[in-house]
């Protein structure tokens, strides 16, 4: 993930609070956008981020910072549909990515 954010987690450029609640997830950002792109791909239908969310028992912050990562990085991609979450609002809808062909992979 280096080329988002300066190789650091999701923040607000300038904001001292922000960074530093950057600074302390991390350690955990890798291993919480494996474990949000599994829950993903197991999904046949895809998954919003509410879904993600009460499966793994993550907080609404996390779960939606590290989407964002993985759709910043080509691995998730927001489907075009939406489903309803617990509250009752409409919600993107995220499946993984196409696998690019093996010609094009770095």
């Amino acid at each position: 993930m280096s080329g988002l954010y300066d190789g650091r987690p999701p923040h607000v450029r300038g904001s001292d609070t922000s960074e530093g609640a950057a600074e302390s997830v991390a350690g955990e950002t890798a291993r919480l956008r494996r474990r949000v792109l599994g829950d993903v791909a197991g999904c046949a239908d895809g998954a919003t981020c509410d879904e993600v969310e009460v499966r793994l028992g993550l907080r609404h912050q996390t779960c939606s910072a590290r989407i964002r990562e993985l759709v910043l990085l080509g691995r998730l991609v927001d489907t075009g549909a939406k489903r309803r979450t617990r509250s009752g609002t409409p919600a993107r809808v995220y499946r993984l990515a196409p696998a690019a062909p093996a010609a094009a992979r770095p």
